[in-house]
């Protein structure tokens, strides 16, 4: 992926550009069609993903909860802090996502980890 269009997502505004050369190296840009469930409730947390363009609701225990779009971080809760999932994330609008699974965010720095651990915080979405 090229870092160009990391550093255009304010997602990733916080981090240097040797941390956005590396990320952008490990991570994918992904497109998914209306009705991927993206996320299972319950399920492991493999991976986070960006949206930048479509959208997704997440749905917990049957329930449509809310509805997420570009710039939303989803996934991120069982990522960065080893948790199961905590609801459905279903595609309602076709997406196009980076994705960052959690095998190459253990390969960042501890530094770069702890960036992302507070983007997250700061842009925290209703589900993992």
């Amino acid at each position: 992926m090229d870092p160009a269009r990391l550093t255009r997502n304010p997602v990733f505004s916080q981090l240097e550009p040797q941390e956005l050369s590396r990320l952008a190296a490990l991570a994918t840009e992904e497109t998914y069609p209306v009705g991927t469930k993206l996320v299972r409730q319950g399920g492991f947390s493999t991976e986070l993903y960006v949206i930048e363009e479509g959208g997704a609701a997440i749905i917990r225990d049957g329930q449509e909860r809310d509805r997420v779009g570009p710039g939303a971080i989803i996934g991120e809760i069982g990522v960065l802090e080893k948790a199961r999932r905590n609801a459905d994330i279903v595609v309602t609008e076709q997406m196009l996502a980076i994705k960052i699974t959690h095998w190459e965010i253990h390969r960042l720095s501890n530094e770069t980890r702890a960036k992302l651990q507070a983007i997250a915080d700061e842009h925290k979405g209703p589900a993992s």
